[in-house]
C-alpha cells in the first residue's frame, strides 16, 4: 500500500491548489457548488488569493509518487468554520485517505476554539455521509438547493466541540448544577448519591432520551435533557421535551444557555419532530424571557401532582 502524507498547502501553492481542485470539479461535477467552468477561468492570482485568506486552510493527500489525490477545505464565515471541497481521486479511494483529510480539517477546527464544524452532504451521498457520521457529524434537519445546480438538495451536518452527551462520569457535575439554583437545592442531595447513577444508566439505554453536557477545556459547564415523545395527535408527530436545563454559576452571561437550546432544535428537527416544548417554573422570570426571546410560546398552563 502506497504511503500518503497529509499536508497544508502554504501561501505559494496557487497552481497545486489550482490542479487538484479542477481535477476535482471535472471527476465529480455534481458535488460542489461551484463549477469547472467557473474556476478554470480563475486568474492566478484568485488562487493565490484563496490561500493568502487568513480565515481558509487548504490540505491535500499526497501518495508516494508525490501525486496530490485528495483535498480539504476549511473557511471561516459569519456562522462559524465549515468543511468544504472534500474530494479524494478514484485511484486513491478505499485507502482511508478521505477520513484522514477530516482528521486533518478536524484538528484544525478543535484547535481554533471553535464551537462546532459544519459541512454539506448531497443528498444520497450515502459514501460521504457514512464518513462523517463516523467522525462524529450529525444531521442538524437544515437542508437547502445546491448553488451549482438547485434541483439536487444537500443536506448540513455538525460536528460540535462544546456539546456532547453525557457520560457516567459526568454525573456529580450534572447534579451540583441542579443543586445551584434556588429550587433544585430544595430537592437533589449528595451529587454522589447512588440514585444518580441508576438514573443515568436508564437514561443511557432509552434511545428516546439524551442527556447532553456543555464542556470547554475538560469542564462540564451546562446541561440539559432531551425527551422524544411520540403520540397520535398532530397526525402522529414526534415533538422534543427540553428539561432540566442549566449552565454553571461561573458560565452564566455568556450566551451558553442561548447555544444550548439553538442546538436542542436542530437537534430536534434533525429527529423529525415537529415541536419543541419545554416547562419553566413560575418563579423562574428571568427564565422565562429568556425562551420568549428565542420565539417560545407560554401557549398552555402547566399542572403538576407529586407522589
Amino acid at each position: 500500500m502506497q504511503k500518503t502524507v497529509i499536508e497544508q498547502l502554504g501561501p505559494d501553492d496557487g497552481e497545486r491548489l489550482k490542479e487538484i481542485r479542477l481535477r476535482a470539479l471535472q471527476e465529480a461535477p455534481g458535488a460542489f457548488g461551484s463549477t469547472y467552468a467557473r474556476e478554470a477561468a480563475f486568474t492566478p492570482e484568485t488562487w493565490a488569493e484563496r490561500l493568502r485568506n487568513p480565515g481558509t486552510r487548504y490540505w491535500v493527500a499526497t501518495s508516494e509518487t508525490g501525486q496530490d489525490i485528495g483535498i480539504v477545505c476549511v473557511y471561516t464565515h459569519r456562522e462559524g468554520l465549515e468543511l468544504v471541497s472534500m474530494w479524494v481521486a478514484p485511484e486513491a479511494r478505499g485507502r482511508g485517505v478521505a477520513g484522514r483529510l477530516v482528521d486533518a480539517a478536524v484538528e484544525y477546527a478543535r484547535g481554533t476554539g471553535a464551537e462546532e464544524l459544519t459541512l454539506w452532504v448531497i443528498g444520497g451521498n450515502e459514501a460521504s455521509r457514512s464518513l462523517y457520521v463516523s467522525k462524529g457529524f450529525v444531521p442538524t434537519g437544515r437542508e437547502q438547493a445546491l448553488p451549482s445546480d438547485p434541483t439536487v438538495t444537500e443536506v448540513r451536518y455538525a460536528l460540535s466541540f462544546l456539546f456532547r452527551e453525557a457520560r457516567r462520569e459526568d454525573v456529580p457535575a450534572i447534579v451540583a448544577m441542579l443543586i445551584d439554583d434556588h429550587l433544585g437545592a430544595t430537592r437533589e442531595g449528595d451529587p454522589h448519591d447512588p440514585r444518580y447513577l441508576e438514573a443515568f444508566d436508564r437514561i443511557a439505554a432509552n434511545p428516546y432520551e439524551e442527556l447532553i453536557v456543555a464542556e470547554r477545556d475538560g469542564e462540564v459547564i451546562g446541561t440539559m435533557q432531551l425527551s422524544y415523545l411520540s403520540g397520535l395527535a398532530r397526525l402522529g408527530a414526534t415533538r422534543c421535551q427540553i428539561e432540566a436545563v442549566r449552565v454553571a454559576a461561573a458560565r452564566r452571561g455568556e450566551g451558553l444557555g442561548r447555544r444550548m437550546i439553538q442546538w436542542a432544535v436542530d437537534r430536534a428537527r434533525a429527529r423529525g419532530c415537529v415541536l419543541v416544548q419545554l416547562t419553566s417554573d413560575k418563579s423562574r422570570v428571568d427564565a422565562h424571557r429568556f425562551y420568549d426571546s428565542l420565539g417560545f410560546v407560554d401557549s398552555h398552563i402547566g399542572y403538576k401532582l407529586s407522589l
